[in-house]
């Protein structure tokens, strides 16, 4: 018989390992499991933050195609990079996929994106364009971010900032594209499909401040300055209870609990599933972070924040003025948390939602884009559809 040919089914392939990336892939991973047709949609884990990974699939009902499982027990930031190149490059080269979305500032989203590279596979990087002034701030999320935008086909920025960043950088106007944050993707479905654990709720009469910290560069006497900071919170405002879900890392756990495990009216937890820490920040008055995505989506649900670092890649929420940069510092932090606790007006100012990072469609922008990227449209139906594809696009079998 002659040969026949036959079209080989599209695939594209998301790549995460954290919590953070997890949550904002999971709208994507809905997205391309929706369209069907043409495309095949595959997870891709690294499980670089295992338990905290495993929480937010559960959350979102993912089932990962591939886990690669390649967290270590205090293994260095060299071993991890070297262990996520390898493994994805492997995975890479097994399941040939057409193109690979990986997310943010993570050692997987870098060395995946340089796999793929490696592979001849177009990358696209969703919340692309964020920067910091310093290179090494935040560690190594800053460094990472930068060098994806030089492997990336498509950058997906999440603001008109991040959009102009990237312009400003070099990248060709062509393949950027303003999708909005698939952050509030997710936040929308959490809150329309769960409802608030009881727990969540503040004593009568108090006033609850969630507390999250865990970046690399405020380990050692940066965390010690912040736990100071909380402990003379409690003392000074007796009506002020804390939540803080305390991250694995031992740099962490260790010296939280030795300096806040015993203070009345502060609670440290464990690290909440996704559904639970919504709720938990949707009921706090305040939230004192040094996380990016907490940075999100505590002015989506009109949270005030105080910023626990020296500078921020998200200054969105600061020019809005839902958000302030307070660092590190026991009296900075001390300032101004007093303030929005004794200062009505001043609270109410930052204590209003914002729509900063889109709306909750970026996720259905983002695989429009991959999608048409790859020569598919989406037919009357919603089905995926091939485009015609000149002949190294097909694939030959024989009868």
């Amino acid at each position: 018989m002659p040969p026949v040919a036959e079209r080989r089914r599209l695939t594209v392939m998301t790549v995460f390992g954290t919590r953070a990336e997890a949550v904002k892939m999971a709208p994507i991973v809905r997205e391309l499991h929706s369209r069907g047709g043409a495309v095949r949609a595959l997870v891709c884990v690294t499980a670089e933050q295992r338990d905290l990974l495993d929480q937010v699939l559960a959350d979102f009902g993912i089932q990962p195609d591939r886990d690669l499982d390649l967290a270590r027990a205090e293994q260095t930031l060299p071993e991890l990079t070297a262990r996520v190149l390898l493994e994805t490059s492997r995975t890479l080269g097994e399941a040939k996929p057409d193109f690979v979305l990986v997310q943010g500032g993570t050692t997987t989203a870098m060395a995946a994106a340089l796999a793929a590279f490696d592979e001849h596979i177009p990358v696209g990087h969703v919340e692309a364009g964020l920067r910091a002034a310093d290179v090494s701030s935040p560690f190594p999320e800053e460094m990472n971010r930068r060098a994806i935008s030089t492997l990336a086909t498509l950058h997906f920025a999440p603001t008109a900032r991040a959009e102009q960043a990237l312009l400003a950088s070099g990248v060709a106007p062509a393949a950027v594209h303003q999708t909005g944050n698939t952050v509030a993707d997710a936040l929308q479905q959490i809150l329309r499909s769960s409802r608030a654990p009881a727990w969540c709720a503040p004593a009568a009469g108090r006033k609850l401040v969630v507390v999250t910290a865990h970046r690399r560069e405020n380990f050692g006497e940066p965390l010690r300055e912040i736990c100071a900071a909380i402990l003379e919170l409690v003392e000074r405002h007796t009506d002020v209870e804390v939540v803080f879900p305390v991250h694995p890392d031992p740099s962490v756990t260790v010296t939280v609990r030795r300096m806040l495990g015993w203070r009345d009216r502060i609670r440290l937890i464990d690290p909440l599933d996704y559904i639970s820490f919504v709720h938990l920040v949707a009921g706090a008055y305040l939230v004192l972070t040094d996380s990016g995505g907490v940075q999100e989506e505590a002015p989506m649900l009109g949270k005030p924040v105080l910023v626990l670092r020296e500078e921020t890649d998200r200054p969105e929420g600061i020019e809005a003025g839902a958000a302030k940069l307070v660092g590190h510092s026991r009296a900075a932090i001390l300032a101004a948390a007093g303030k929005l606790l004794t200062n009505e007006s001043g609270y109410k100012a930052m204590a209003r939602p914002r729509d900063l990072y889109g709306d909750g469609r970026a996720a259905e922008r983002i695989v429009d884009l991959v999608l048409g990227h790859l020569g598919v449209r989406q037919s009357n139906n919603g089905a995926a559809v091939r485009k015609a594809k000149p002949e190294p696009e097909l694939i030959e079998t024989r009868g």
